[in-house]
């Protein structure tokens, strides 16, 4: 799931400190390399970043084909500096309940143990990894003062192509994103750092004794503890703009030069899958908007039928089980967009066969999942549909999924629904369209229809599976 790198990754958090400029290095390597001998003092250092910034904006500016519209103040900032910006900016980007909301998705999808806490954790991860950041809204670049300067000047080009592309296209924009689809959103930051990544490489080709001093930085004294800690679904996603969005900006750029991710800035990626597949963002092919109807009254109607009987459910969010009584309350906590990274995230999580992973989440055309939590500890039930461009896409897909869900609970026993309307739900396994199993974690459902998908992960016994069904394909 790509959620809150992008804002998310969450994922989603995460992208909304992506796009004030944050650069985040390769995934083997960061730039927190050991403590480099100091300039001789906090005003000469300052001076020499100054006049590095003016010299570097002036060539990354003839690269990047935009003219410097303004000076760029710059500067020097300590490890507790960038730290209180981390804080600020993750606060400013999303709640308390946002954050706690990406972290039971992160648990429900299991795609993160137990232990994991995601605010804590992602303070840690980005410190680590950072080496210099722009923010779009006091327009000012800064350099980590541990670092030498010599070394860092590619950051400094990836860091002055977000002032550039600010002061052109205006960065500020991108920092409140609509909730509820950080796919999209992680597409437009694969544009925002895909370009500057792209800028960088070619700054560094242009100078290959920056590029060697640069590299050679990297060798000596990494820190990659957090990283290594971090769950691969937030490592790959916190990459994703990076990696995938260079490559996705090298094709632009290949067809249109630079001219042509100027004009991609008034006409975004919408989606992850523009992302991996550019021939679908030149086509313009843009995904379904699906939605789910809100499950709420279900589930507490459900908690309070059978009073004084509680339905005991087990969570990745908790060792322990927990009884869910007649006073819980059940409510929608999250509702998102996993899009084609994210179900190849869900999925190669458990089939680990990337090629495998990424032919089942190729052909989608559309998602939306919704979480729910309930008031004991816990209790978490996700709701997802899916729309694919093919009836094969779709099977394809569904097929993973059954493989995922097996390898996800292995002790998960199949339940067999009483007056099924479906006869071909029992029918063979290339045919079969529909299936549930009751898992230490409630029961997951899953059925295919045509087109689309639906997964429910985490529903209580005492709710009628039938009814669900209904109220879901309505």
């Amino acid at each position: 799931m790509s959620k809150n790198i992008s804002r998310l990754l969450a994922v989603t958090a995460v992208l909304a400190l992506l796009s004030s400029g944050v650069f985040l290095n390769s995934p083997t390597r960061t730039l927190q390399a050991q403590q480099r001998p100091a300039i001789s003092s906090h005003a000469a250092r300052e001076a020499a970043i100054v006049a590095a910034t003016s010299a570097v904006l002036e060539e990354t500016s003839k690269i990047r084909e935009l003219p410097i519209l303004q000076p760029v103040k710059s500067g020097a900032q300590s490890r507790a500096q960038i730290e209180s910006m981390l804080v600020k900016n993750l606060y400013e980007q999303m709640t308390t309940a946002e954050m706690h909301a990406t972290e039971v998705a992160y648990h429900k999808f299991g795609l993160a143990p137990a232990n994991f806490e995601y605010r804590p954790f992602i303070i840690k991860l980005l410190l680590e990894q950072i080496a210099g950041y722009y923010d779009p809204v006091t327009r000012e670049f800064y350099l980590a003062d541990w670092l030498e300067l010599e070394t860092q000047k590619p950051v400094m080009a990836h860091e002055l192509t977000h002032a550039l592309q600010d002061q052109h296209f205006n960065l500020r924009r991108f920092q409140k994103w609509p909730h509820g689809d950080s796919d999209a959103q992680l597409a437009a930051h694969s544009l925002i750092e895909g370009d500057a990544t792209l800028a960088m490489m070619v700054y560094m080709a242009k100078n290959p004794l920056v590029a060697l001093a640069f590299t050679r930085s990297l060798n000596t004294g990494v820190s990659t503890e957090q990283f290594n800690q971090a769950p691969r679904a937030l490592r790959e996603s916190l990459i994703f703009p990076y990696l995938q969005g260079s490559q996705w900006a090298t094709s632009v750029y290949k067809r249109d030069g630079f001219a042509g991710l100027s004009k991609a800035f008034t006409n975004l990626p919408v989606s992850t899958e523009q992302i991996l597949h550019p021939e679908k963002y030149f086509a313009n092919e843009k995904p379904l908007k699906l939605t789910l109807p809100d499950l709420s009254s279900l589930l507490k109607k459900a908690a309070a039928s059978n009073e004084g009987a509680p339905v005991l459910l087990h969570s990745a969010l908790s060792t322990q089980y927990s009884a869910l009584s007649t006073s819980s309350s059940w409510h929608r906590i999250d509702s998102d967009v996993n899009g084609e990274w994210g179900y190849y995230l869900l999925l190669d999580q458990f089939l680990n066969s990337p090629a495998e992973s990424r032919r089942a989440a190729a052909g989608w055309a559309g998602d939306r999942y919704d979480v729910y939590e309930g008031t004991e500890p816990g209790q978490a039930l996700i709701a997802q549909v899916s729309a694919w461009d093919t009836e094969a896409d779709a099977r394809e897909f569904f097929d993973a999924y059954v493989k995922r869900t097996r390898l996800r609970y292995p002790d998960a026993t199949d339940v067999s629904l009483p007056n099924s309307e479906d006869q071909t739900r029992n029918s063979k396994p290339e045919t079969r369209n529909f299936y549930s199993w009751q898992t230490n974690e409630g029961q997951v459902v899953m059925e295919l229809r045509g087109l689309r998908v639906l997964i429910v992960e985490g529903l209580p016994s005492r709710v009628d599976t039938n009814t669900l069904l209904r109220l879901l394909w309505q």
